[in-house]
């Protein structure tokens, strides 16, 4: 069993992991977020990514990245995120990345498989094109409903 810590790598220790997986025939599945607080929808939609292949990699914006794209987030630093998102049995592994998307992430990381939530149009999927052009597939996974960040800090705020 691999422990948490072990389980969230750099850029450059993950591809040769990543690789080794590929040539023993297991596909590799990419997602990416914030995941500032993780929720009931977080953990159906990674389940459900884990599931269309045999290893799950999890792209996880830096705090830098997040205060880019969510102006006063994230509510949790990325060594929490992070930690809290490799504890999850069907993650194998977690990867931080700058950037404002993770395509440089899916280019060097070559995924068999990128997934996200059927809130996207597989046209609008940040590194559709490069997966698809190396033979990967594309797909989204239906979102519970009710269940956000947003949401949750909204009712927090409320006091409910």
């Amino acid at each position: 069993m691999q422990w948490t810590k072990e389980k969230i790598m750099s850029r450059e220790a993950l591809l040769p992991v990543v690789a080794g997986w590929q040539a023993t025939g297991e596909k590799v599945v990419f997602t990416n977020g914030c995941f500032d607080l993780l929720h009931l929808g977080h953990v159906d939609y990674l389940e459900q990514a884990r599931h269309l292949g045999q290893r799950l990699v999890v792209g996880l914006n830096t705090d830098a990245s997040v205060s880019c794209l969510k102006p006063g987030r994230p509510l949790q630093d990325e060594v929490s995120r992070a930690r809290v998102l490799a504890s999850l049995l069907f993650v194998d592994a977690v990867v931080l990345f700058d950037e404002q998307t993770p395509l440089a992430l899916i280019e060097a990381l070559r995924p068999n498989i990128l997934v996200k939530g059927d809130d996207y149009q597989i046209s609008g999927i940040v590194g559709h094109e490069v997966v698809l052009q190396n033979g990967g597939q594309v797909l989204t996974v239906p979102l519970v409903a009710g269940y956000s960040t947003t949401r949750i800090v909204e009712r927090i705020l409320r006091g409910a």
